[in-house]
């Protein structure tokens, strides 16, 4: 059993106890307490050292960004691939959390599972199954005022109650089409890097990491964080045009500051096109602009 059941159980337990009356109700409670207060501050795994769960917490992924076609991949259904189940998680009012601990709600079969890889804060702000209210992000502000407090309530019971992992934000595809059509001069992408120092745009987790590859600017903050992100180890590739580096497969710096392929054979152009269909089918990092010499 996980600890958020049993932790749950406990709960339920002490609710139960409270129709009773006399002494033994009150030993009970201090029991079922006490029992609680153990299970929060044990080990989840007595044979780890402090110094294996310190490593463990330093190795929390960092919050990213998410476009609706990467979050519907979480849906806890098997990976093809892997054969291992994929996690599952969902969006609410654009704050995605990692449900997996709730599998058996929110996971296939489970009464829930129309929710796994979608934004569901309309959803349940209305308390509907219906699939219009699905993958709603602009109605979570149009919402009455009931509902809006039904809303809050569902985001603080996922993030206190039931401590569900906060994974990032999902932003918005019309946000991102708009984007798309853009052109972006080198000086555009040089700003964002990802660095701790940027400016977080107002409904993302993460600030952009822009990276160049053929014509195409693509936002690697939508999953590719831990990689391209300050300390990752392609962070020298964000903020750039990176097109000759990629068909070269070259980390020099002569190689990142020119972005030149006019040079390149057919070989290498294939390459560069091999990299650009990674990033756009399988990463699924969004075109947020194409790039020119002017903005």
């Amino acid at each position: 059993m996980s600890l958020n059941g049993l932790l749950d159980d406990l709960s339920l337990f002490v609710d139960n106890l409270f129709g009773f009356r006399g002494s033994l109700g009150y030993i009970l409670i201090f029991v079922v307490v006490f029992i609680g207060h153990k299970v929060m501050n044990s080990s989840s795994d007595p044979s780890k050292s402090t110094e294996e769960e310190e490593v463990e917490e330093q190795e929390i992924e960092p919050l990213r960004n998410f476009t609706s076609k990467q979050l519907l991949y979480f849906d806890g259904e098997k990976d093809e691939k892997t054969e291992e189940d994929k996690p599952v998680y969902l969006s609410v009012n654009g704050k995605v959390f990692d449900v997996s601990d709730g599998r058996n709600f929110y996971g296939p079969e489970g009464p829930y599972a129309n929710f796994a890889g979608k934004e569901c804060g309309v959803a349940l702000a209305k308390m509907s199954f219906e699939n219009e209210h699905l993958n709603d992000l602009a109605g979570c502000k149009s919402l009455n005022f009931g509902e809006k407090e039904e809303l809050d309530g569902w985001v603080e019971k996922f993030t206190y109650y039931r401590n569900y992992p906060i994974k990032g934000r999902l932003i918005a595809d019309e946000g991102l089409k708009f984007l798309a059509n853009r052109t972006l001069a080198s000086e555009d992408l040089s700003k964002c890097t990802g660095g701790d120092g940027e400016e977080i745009p107002e409904g993302y987790a993460a600030s952009p990491i822009y990276i160049g590859a053929g014509d195409k600017v693509f936002d690697a903050s939508f999953g590719g964080v831990e990689f391209y992100g300050p300390g990752g180890g392609y962070n020298r590739f964000a903020g750039k045009d990176i097109s000759r580096a990629l068909a070269l497969m070259s980390f020099n710096p002569e190689d990142l500051e020119d972005a030149n392929v006019e040079d390149l054979n057919e070989k290498q152009k294939k390459v560069l096109e091999d990299w650009i269909k990674t990033y756009e089918v399988k990463k699924c990092y969004p075109i947020v602009g194409r790039l020119g010499k002017t903005l």
